[in-house]
């Protein structure tokens, strides 16, 4: 119904009703078919199919026209039923356009006073007998233009309601995430960056009290050192992304970093490889300076991630090769691994809570990770497009 009667189409509702009030004429006919429309209800019936085109976008001053038009049939011809018909239907159309109701009440007054003028040399008799005909042309037009109009802002209420209870949903649903984002940066401050920062502060007194310590182990402990303290500093930046998300652009665990510092983060995750036992050949092209915070900080922990897989399930001793491509609309990363000299632990085929967290950070950047055997190792890559 909403299409059959919409706006956009009164035109082609009126060209039909014009073609029908057109057969009338050629075919209603008398006795043996022939055509009983005489000059002057052709020149009415014309004037109302003109009228009713060219106004078709102004319906109101379409039904003063057709209402005069109704008026000289009635004087000048014996059958008025294309007209009576076109005052009707433009009483329709007003009812279901009108801004305002007592613009239809007007309509409705000015077509009951043409009916009405009909009746002038017998009003009781005519009114009377023409009583249900009058009821017919403007009481049906008026209660389908109604059921229309009233259709449609049934309609319009509906999608006002889905809408509004689509923004309550949303609103609901962002009060939950942030209660959610709350409680666990609460754990992640009271319990994991407690204990990180103890196990720093008892590596740092390790270092320095303990007597004659050989320098390989030195350096061990420095390496715990730097890691712990990087660790600590991620989490109580993770702990505010948590607390504040609109600190940052899109998923909270998105947290930015400087694009200027990616290079030297990058080379900071490639040595934290090898001092950990690994053979990492780094081959890193296109201006990785110029990624944007979020795609950086992909890069960055997706190394992170493959190479501490790479010392985890072929062994320390393993050679790795990553590599980074940066160019004007993607950025292709891979990290792959010869297999080591003994496997440790047999890599995941779907991958474990790492591969699903590295999916899911390229996911939302739009790419799609890719993860499975390569020769006697593993390899992990993926090609995430441009910033739009």
């Amino acid at each position: 119904m909403s299409r059959l009667f919409d706006a956009r189409d009164t035109l082609v509702r009126l060209i039909l009703l014009d073609l029908s009030g057109l057969s009338y004429l050629i075919f209603g006919g008398g006795h043996g078919g022939t055509p009983v429309a005489g000059t002057t209800q052709w020149v009415l019936a014309g004037a109302a199919f003109a009228g009713t085109l060219l106004l078709h976008r102004r319906p109101l001053v379409s039904l003063v026209v057709q209402a005069a038009l109704l008026a000289a049939a009635f004087a000048l011809v014996d059958d008025a039923t294309i007209n009576i018909v076109g005052a009707s239907w433009m009483l329709f159309e007003v009812t279901m356009w009108a801004g305002r109701l007592r613009t239809v009440g007007w309509c409705v007054a000015l077509v009951a006073a043409v009916h009405v003028s009909d009746t002038i040399t017998d009003p009781i008799g005519q009114l009377r007998s023409n009583l249900f005909g009058l009821t017919a042309v403007i009481g049906l037009p008026l209660l389908a233009g109604m059921v229309v109009r009233t259709t449609r802002e049934l309609g319009r209420q509906a999608a006002e309601r889905v809408v509004e209870e689509q923004r309550r949903h949303e609103s609901e649903s962002r009060a939950a995430r942030a209660d959610e984002r709350n409680a666990i940066a609460r754990e992640l401050h009271d319990v994991v960056a407690h204990h990180v920062a103890s196990m720093v502060l008892r590596v740092g007194v390790a270092r320095h009290v303990l007597p004659g310590l050989d320098p390989k182990a030195a350096e061990v402990f420095d390496d715990v050192h730097r890691s712990g303290t990087t660790a600590l500093a991620d989490l109580r930046r993770l702990v505010g992304v948590l607390r504040d998300p609109d600190g940052v652009r899109g998923d909270a665990a998105l947290t930015a970093i400087d694009p200027s510092a990616l290079p030297a983060a990058l080379d900071g995750a490639v040595e934290t490889a090898r001092r950990g036992g690994l053979v990492v050949d780094a081959e890193v092209s296109g201006p990785l300076a110029a990624l944007d915070a979020v795609r950086g900080l992909a890069v960055l922990r997706l190394t992170q991630e493959a190479l501490t897989n790479v010392a985890k399930h072929a062994g320390t001793t393993a050679h790795a090769r990553l590599i980074v491509a940066v160019t004007a609309d993607r950025v292709e990363w891979e990290v792959s691994d010869d297999g080591g000299p003994g496997v440790t632990e047999p890599a995941p085929p779907g991958g474990g809570h790492g591969i699903i967290g590295m999916r899911e950070r390229v996911e939302v950047l739009g790419g799609e990770l890719e993860a499975g055997p390569y020769g006697n190792g593993w390899r992990v890559r993926t090609a995430l497009p441009g910033a739009a």
